[in-house]
């Protein structure tokens, strides 16, 4: 990896860390900015979940991010994660245009046009150890675990505790106090 990749992904982690993860969206001058963001929250969350050993079993099986629905990050998810590697998982990413094709990822971006379509995924893959994640506004409603929200032009986060555990997906203290928790009582 370049020292300007480290360098950058040091200055962006540090942005990212500080402010309750708050980073500013500059949408009107980069459109893409905000999905830029978001792919290094995906990247980061792979470091404060912990899956249960028989989803990993192999010491070198790589930690799959899917994205399901059009791919809102471009290659720049690629580049993020491009060479890395959690407690020996080498990172890779897999892109699925339709739910009947979604297997084998651990974290998925569901970038889904409508509530119907979510809610459909989310019952696909239930009872597997996928930590779900969108933008999509009545994601966690549907039984998604993490939603990115913008609060005053900044990218934030959402965790639903209840759907993740009931993945058993653990999600480190960490990354649960940097985040508004939302519990659903019909959930």
């Amino acid at each position: 990896m370049s020292i300007l990749k480290v360098l950058a992904n040091q200055l962006i982690l540090v942005l990212l860390f500080t402010n309750n993860l708050a980073v500013p969206l500059y949408a009107q001058r980069q459109p893409h900015l905000n999905y830029q963001i978001k792919a290094v929250y995906l990247y980061n969350f792979t470091q404060f979940v912990e899956w249960p050993e028989t989803v990993l079993p192999a010491d070198n099986a790589p930690l799959v991010i899917g994205v399901v629905g059009e791919d809102p990050f471009g290659g720049y998810l690629d580049e993020v994660v491009q060479g890395e590697e959690i407690n020996g998982h080498p990172l890779s990413i897999r892109r699925f245009s339709q739910t009947e094709e979604i297997q084998g990822c651990h974290i998925l971006f569901i970038n889904l046009p409508d509530a119907a379509k979510i809610e459909n995924t989310l019952d696909r893959i239930k009872g597997q150890s996928v930590l779900t994640v969108s933008d999509h506004h009545e994601f966690l409603e549907k039984g998604g675990m993490i939603k990115f929200i913008s609060v005053a032009n900044k990218i934030q986060f959402q965790i639903n505790p209840d759907a993740s555990n009931s993945a058993e997906l653990k999600i480190s203290s960490k990354l649960l106090r940097l985040a508004e928790i939302v519990t659903l009582s019909n959930h």
